[in-house]
């Protein structure tokens, strides 16, 4: 048997098998899922994900995993009949990460990785068109330059390759023609980017090991931008805003996926490919449906169209809005999909309150010109103080400061200020950009697309954001909260949620005639890490069968409740608690 440093650190992805997700990754886990339905996915191979962490001791590449990856490329060669880094059809790749954890926007990627002068002159001849071959290389380097390098190119030098690399070249830096040497580079950064800050800091948010580590998937690249019957989008097999069930994204015609998701471009409609695009629209939308019914959950599909040709590029459990997460579990079940044990289990206590959150009154809002308005990306409303700067934000955070944070558009940098903010800003961008999937991953209000400059004139005010709407209004507007006792979709979870528990939630004001323990004034109480302890020395005071106040609607309160036999507890709203006992049996 072989040792763990003399095992295999590649996997050929086929879709003749599904390996674990744990050792591959989600990315590439889902290229072999797709691959085995019969969709038609451009050939990949994979680094697994325990060789992250050998690569952490080693700090470099070893020769036994570098022939490994050179068997990759070949099958690479022999699937797409190109060859990498030259020939008369040159393959060129994408590198990705991709871990066992959803981690959307957190890690690195590099596109079009191959390229090199030869190669250029080669794609240019067999596409027929030098511009495209230019631009190919020009976005080879800039991501290269920024994902590899970690060098900030000024503004102006990233127009053509021949600026990015004089630029580069009077940093002291430069990029290798040798296509090998480029996959090399390129597969530690991803390694590395494991441990980035903005790496850390979403995983400690979500509660994620740190020890998981990330695999590579390096895929032969199609190209979207390759003419104008070439495009690439996002496809959301259900609206992952209201949850309603019709396919939900976003179309960008000549463009490759990191123009998409970088929001530095705002995308159309994904009716609009049908209108130029017919056929792969008619495609996309069949393997949206088959990908759904594979994986019964809402999911979330990049595509690419290469020459009219659809590409299935990765394919994933969608983040949604806390209506659609709620909406879609319920729908699932209506279906037949799902059982109500499983909806209930899809959807967490914390996305409920933030759906039972405070919400603006059309009311208050019919008489009021928007401060700015752009494209709702993740309902909710938000009040704070408008921040330009994460780091700002972060700090007034720490400091129990409501902020909004307001950006041009976010990236992956940004994440630690677009944690704990009310809500979420950007000028630029469309509902599938960074701001927008990883401002639904945290349950943070979100408009984006609302103008170049648009912004400006906020900073420093206190302002109300319309998640839902895409509106931002000045100064802050009162609220109220959705009933979810009447509400159809809420009170099909809370019945389902009290048939699956004899734990009781009474809202305030119910109780009367019970022995409640009050932890408002008790400090120890209020606080999830210690009212389990709290619990354990205030209930031996009294025959108590319930408690109300302090921490005790929170989950670690629900978990106290039920381990020290309380009855009840006083809350509202009702549904959270409840359902995090249910989820606790």
């Amino acid at each position: 048997m072989k040792s763990q440093k003399e095992s295999s650190s590649t996997l050929l992805l086929t879709g003749e098998c599904l390996p674990d997700r744990a050792l591959i990754g989600g990315k590439a886990w889902s290229i072999a899922n797709m691959m085995s339905l019969g969709l038609r996915v451009p050939p990949a191979f994979v680094i697994t994900a325990p060789t992250n962490a050998r690569y952490a001791e080693e700090g470099s590449l070893w020769p036994s995993l570098l022939e490994e990856i050179k068997l990759g490329i070949r099958h690479l060669e022999q699937r797409s009949g190109r060859t990498f880094g030259g020939g008369e059809r040159p393959l060129l790749v994408s590198v990705r990460s991709g871990s066992a954890v959803s981690m959307p926007g957190m890690m690195d990627t590099v596109l079009n990785l191959g390229i090199n002068d030869e190669s250029k002159v080669a794609l240019a001849r067999e596409c027929q068109d030098p511009e495209f071959a230019e631009d190919t290389h020009r976005r080879f380097l800039q991501l290269f330059a920024s994902i590899v390098l970690k060098v900030d190119l000024a503004e102006g030098s990233g127009s053509s390759p021949q600026l990015i690399r004089q630029a580069l070249e009077d940093q002291g830096y430069s990029v290798s023609s040798d296509p090998y040497q480029q996959l090399h580079a390129a597969v530690e950064a991803v390694f590395q980017s494991w441990n980035s800050r903005r790496a850390k800091r979403y995983r400690e948010h979500h509660g994620i090991p740190h020890d998981l580590g990330t695999a590579v998937t390096v895929q032969a690249m199609v190209f979207g931008n390759l003419n104008e019957r070439s495009g690439t989008g996002v496809l959301f097999s259900r609206n992952p805003l209201s949850g309603q069930p019709q396919p939900f994204g976003e179309f960008l015609r000549r463009a490759q996926g990191e123009d998409v998701v970088s929001g530095r471009f705002t995308p159309q409609p994904l009716e609009a490919m049908s209108e130029v695009l017919p056929e792969a629209h008619t495609e996309l939308l069949h393997a949206s449906r088959k990908l759904e019914d594979a994986g019964s959950e809402v999911q979330d599909i990049e595509f690419t169209v290469e020459d009219g040709q659809l590409f299935i590029l990765q394919s994933r459990s969608a983040k949604l809005a806390p209506l659609a997460a709620a909406r879609t579990s319920v729908d699932l079940v209506n279906e037949g999909r799902i059982s109500p044990d499983a909806a209930l289990k899809r959807i967490s206590s914390e996305r409920l309150r933030q759906l039972l959150a405070p919400t603006l009154n059309e009311l208050v809002t019919a008489d009021r010109t928007p401060a700015a308005r752009g494209e709702g990306a993740c309902p909710g409303v938000g009040i704070g103080v408008v921040v330009a700067d994460a780091d700002e934000a972060e700090e007034r955070i720490r400091r129990g400061e409501r902020v909004v944070l307001a950006r041009p558009t976010t990236s992956p940098n940004d994440l630690h200020g677009m944690i704990g903010a009310a809500a979420v800003i950007t000028e630029e961008g469309g509902s599938t950009s960074h701001a927008a999937v990883v401002s639904r991953s945290l349950g943070v209000p979100c408009v984006v697309g609302c103008g170049s400059g648009a912004l400006a004139s906020l900073l420093a005010k206190i302002v109300t954001v319309d998640g839902q709407s895409g509106a931002i209004f000045a100064d802050a507007l009162p609220v109220e909260r959705p009933d979810e006792t009447r509400d159809p979709i809420l009170s099909r979870l809370l019945a389902w949620a009290s048939e699956r528990t004899n734990f009781r939630v009474i809202r305030p004001g119910d109780e009367a005639g019970a022995t409640v323990l009050d932890l408002g004034a008790d400090e120890e109480a209020c606080d999830v890490a210690t009212i389990d302890s709290a619990l354990s020395r205030l209930l031996r005071a009294g025959n108590f069968k319930g408690a109300k106040g302090g921490a005790i609607a929170t989950d670690a309160g629900v978990q106290a409740a039920l381990r020290h036999g309380l009855e009840f507890i006083v809350a509202d709203p009702v549904l959270p608690p409840l359902l995090a006992a249910a989820n606790a049996r």
